[in-house]
């Protein structure tokens, strides 16, 4: 485990939001993209530098890209907000 990889614990909440691959060629493991993103971001190399363990730099590249687009760095932490507000409120 590196110092810019999630673990598998801190793993588990995300996960369930990742689009899940339709058909046709097997993709990288999610977890290992997501790491190699952290990475890039965290450390601001350029994501040709990107070390081999996270997989190919353009997977990286090409994940990063359609999630934002997609909206998910705004909309995956606004539904994590609000289960854990949701979880924090009592049950009548």
């Amino acid at each position: 485990m590196r110092r810019h990889e999630p673990t598998d614990h801190e793993w588990e909440v995300p996960a369930p939001l990742m689009p899940r691959a339709g058909t046709g060629r097997p993709r990288a493991e999610d977890q290992r993209i997501a790491g190699g993103t952290v990475h890039t971001i965290r450390t601001g190399i350029t994501r040709r530098d990107l070390p081999e363990r996270y997989g190919p730099w353009k997977a990286v590249h090409t994940r990063f890209r359609r999630r934002a687009l997609e909206g998910a760095f705004t909309h995956a932490p606004r539904q994590l907000r609000a289960e854990a507000e949701a979880a924090e409120q009592p049950n009548p």
